[in-house]
């Protein structure tokens, strides 16, 4: 990849001063053993979405860090590609607003310009799947983060959740060659992975929730009454149906990878509706049972909290349950 102008790089890993050092020690360690994660579709679907489960329980900035990871192999796999040696990878797909970066041929490869928002893991990361659009068509490129030309935007990330994933606004004005391509045009969206990887997302959520119903049960369990109990019931009850509810989606993904029968996309919409509803009232029902006192001197608690409403934003809400309503109806979504 050759620089087009003298932005400096975004940092490597090793100065990443500002990211917790147990997020970071923690997320090289995930990377390191990533071989021994299932791939979607593998045969055991299931301990893929576990192991993210389990991230999540632990820290919600590490699972979306390590997710991006995980699926940025998974994608790679799928286009017939492998990760370059030791590379601490992302997957930068949003585009809000109609923003995005700008796919041009030039002599040297592709020219790519333009603003990419929401790129977690900004000065961690080594590579990066990058989304972008050359006219009508949507392209996807591997992007080396730390040969400059991508230049990050000063203080885009305000909020108090998932502040620890280091997610902010790049933006990219940089040359690569054309084996930087990944896949034909419209790869990354049209492809069974990209709903296997949207079901992992929903994993990171589910565990985020087993982790609050952690906490809930260890503060009720010091000061019992009916009421906080039944929530605690409630919410107990919440994560089991979701668990199982991956865990049969895990089955699904694996009974066809390639989505052969095509539903793959009703699958994963059915899935992230249904934790992301679920993860909403496991938040309420903490909140009310509680109560302020641990919410106002527990840090981990609020924090905790604060990182899985961030974090559910990520679903599209009444926009994907939509889509999933005309997929009901035998409707395009």
């Amino acid at each position: 990849m050759t620089p087009s102008h003298t932005d400096p790089p975004l940092a490597p890993p090793t100065s990443a001063a500002d990211a917790p050092h147990l997020v970071l020690t923690r997320l090289h360690a995930v990377a390191a053993d990533a071989e021994g994660v299932p791939l979607p579709g593998s045969g055991d679907t299931r301990g893929r979405l576990d192991h993210l489960r389990r991230l999540a329980a632990e820290s919600l900035p590490l699972a979306r860090l390590a997710e991006g990871h995980l699926d940025a192999l998974a994608i790679l796999h799928e286009a017939g590609r492998t990760a370059p040696p030791g590379a601490l990878m992302g997957v930068w797909a949003a585009e809000p607003g109609g923003r995005f970066v700008q796919f041009t041929r030039c002599r040297d490869g592709w020219r790519l310009a333009g603003p990419k928002p929401f790129a977690s893991g900004a000065g961690v990361l080594t590579h990066a799947l990058v989304t972008g659009r050359d006219g009508a068509e949507r392209m996807l490129a591997m992007v080396d983060l730390t040969g400059g030309g991508v230049a990050a935007v000063p203080g885009f990330w305000r909020g108090l959740g998932m502040r620890d994933a280091l997610t902010g606004e790049v933006v990219f004005d940089v040359t690569v060659d054309e084996a930087a391509i990944v896949g034909p045009p419209g790869f990354y969206l049209h492809r069974p992975g990209f709903w296997h990887g949207a079901v992992g997302v929903a994993a990171c959520w589910a565990g985020g929730m087993q982790a609050l119903a952690a906490a809930m049960a260890d503060d009720i369990g010091r000061r019992p009454s009916p009421h906080r109990l039944a929530h605690l019931g409630q919410v107990d009850a919440l994560v089991a149906a979701v668990v199982a509810q991956l865990d049969g989606a895990a089955a699904a993904i694996d009974a066809d990878p390639s989505d052969h029968d095509g539903d793959a996309a009703r699958l994963a919409l059915r899935v992230r509706c249904a934790v992301a509803a679920a993860g909403h009232e496991v938040l309420t029902r903490c909140a009310k049972a509680l109560g302020a006192v641990p919410l106002a001197t527990g840090h981990v608690l609020s924090q905790r909290m604060a990182d899985l409403l961030v974090y559910l934003a990520q679903h599209h809400a009444e926009h994907d349950a939509e889509a999933l309503g005309r997929i009901a109806i035998g409707a395009a979504p």
